[in-house]
């Protein structure tokens, strides 16, 4: 067996993260229910920042789990079967998040102001009688929605379950149709996953302004997923080498794997965000060009606003800054750089669902446009990086648990010592 005992140093820490993210995940819903009776919203969107960061982290892992078992990629178990360990955390996260939010009436009604018919806007007339909405009915009602909130629970929960199963259950019984199976399942779960993650991302994050759309939203959500999901591995992998059940197995190879797929990733995501722009910027639609209005100029002096300043670390800090560095060879290969990297590629994420879900319209019939927008800086970011914590505490917990019961390197797949030799 491989898998470390329960009291070994590794995996004795899940009960000490779990207690943490008891701990941060109630005062961030303590928070979230104080601000219903000030009508606040900024609470709440807290809760669904948090755990939406770790969602697409984890989703990003059901992905590339997907991807190297239909690829049969030779390098892949050792790091796999993390993603494996960690991939019962995505259901639990959305059920600790995204559907509180969405089926409690005062939540889904503050955050999503499309649900609640009687919503003044600052144009003066009401959500029920907006007839963008009512153009959109089709899709955003609220049964619908429902639905399909619970329906991601379910989805991602059970292919997770499905995946994770079948590698663990090869394990013990050494058999190759394991291997078989879910490359036939991830060939299914991979178009799927893609139209569920698509969808999550127009419920949870376009709604949240429903008067906008994009055709690329979902494409931006799975780079920004993959692009999460990559930095934690190699986070993850780095602490794992240093005392853990990866010493000495993961090797140079492994690293500069991960360092290519990051900057790869890093191209695709800067490609899909500036065609998204410039694509609307050409248009000059104003049903789409108000989006980055708001996260542009300040409604009430016409200047630069606090969130063109996030804009900005989006292009630098989040592109340039890793792409730059991603394009030596010694970045990748070098554990301590790859990992100050994967850092910049996190609170970029993390900078990036800001941007997205944060500014909104609030009625203010004393601002001459009668309208402000939601600021970057403000109490709200305390809670927003409270609730990450919680929710990476969650994952942490479910992850090492899972460690202390389960070999932590899939010993009998075929592919086991292909990727243990692994090299450039």
């Amino acid at each position: 067996m491989t898998s470390l005992p329960s009291a070994h140093p590794v995996t004795a820490q899940w009960k000490k993260f779990l207690v943490v993210a008891v701990a941060a995940l109630a005062v961030s819903w303590g928070f979230a229910f104080q601000g219903l009776s000030g009508h606040e919203h900024r609470p709440a969107l807290s809760v669904l920042v948090g755990g939406l960061f770790w969602v697409s982290a984890l989703i990003g892992m059901l992905m590339l789990t997907m991807i190297t078992r239909v690829f049969d990629a030779g390098w892949a178990p050792i790091i796999r079967r993390s993603w494996e360990l960690a991939l019962p955390g995505l259901p639990v996260v959305l059920a600790l998040s995204v559907l509180p939010l969405a089926l409690l009436p005062d939540f889904r009604h503050l955050l999503w102001e499309w649900t609640d018919a009687h919503h003044v806007l600052p144009g003066g007339h009401e959500v029920g009688h907006d007839p963008i909405l009512q153009s959109k009915s089709w899709f955003l009602n609220q049964p619908f929605f429902l639905a399909r909130i619970v329906l991601y629970v379910v989805f991602f929960g059970g292919l997770a379950w499905l995946l994770r199963r079948g590698s663990i259950a090869q394990d013990s019984d050494r058999s190759a149709g394991h291997t078989h199976r879910l490359h036939a399942i991830s060939a299914a779960g991979i178009p799927m996953s893609a139209i569920m993650l698509t969808m999550l991302a127009f419920d949870c994050l376009m709604a949240l302004s429903y008067h906008w759309f994009s055709t690329m939203y979902g494409v931006w959500f799975f780079a920004l997923s993959i692009r999460i999901s990559l930095a934690v591995t190699v986070l993850v992998t780095h602490l794992l080498t240093r005392g853990g059940w990866l010493e000495g197995i993961m090797n140079q190879a492994h690293r500069h794997v991960l360092g290519c797929l990051c900057l790869a990733f890093t191209v695709f995501w800067a490609y899909i965000s500036f065609s998204q722009y410039f694509l609307i910027y050409t248009a000059n639609i104003p049903e789409e060009t108000f989006w980055y209005n708001l996260r542009e100029f300040d409604p009430l002096t016409g200047a630069k606003s606090q969130w063109w300043g996030v804009s900005m670390y989006l292009i630098f800090g989040f592109f340039v800054l890793p792409f730059l560095t991603l394009l030596f060879y010694r970045t990748k290969i070098v554990a301590g750089r790859l990992a100050a990297v994967a850092g910049l590629i996190l609170a970029g994420g993390l900078a990036d669902l800001w941007f997205n879900a944060v500014p909104r319209q609030i009625t203010d019939k004393a601002a001459p446009e009668g309208f402000t927008v939601t600021p970057f800086l403000s109490s709200g970011l305390a809670l927003d990086l409270l609730a990450v914590v919680g929710f990476g505490c969650l994952v942490a917990a479910i992850f090492l648990r899972g460690a202390s019961r389960h070999e932590t390197v899939p010993v009998h797949d075929p592919r086991i010592l292909e990727s243990i030799n692994y090299h450039e």
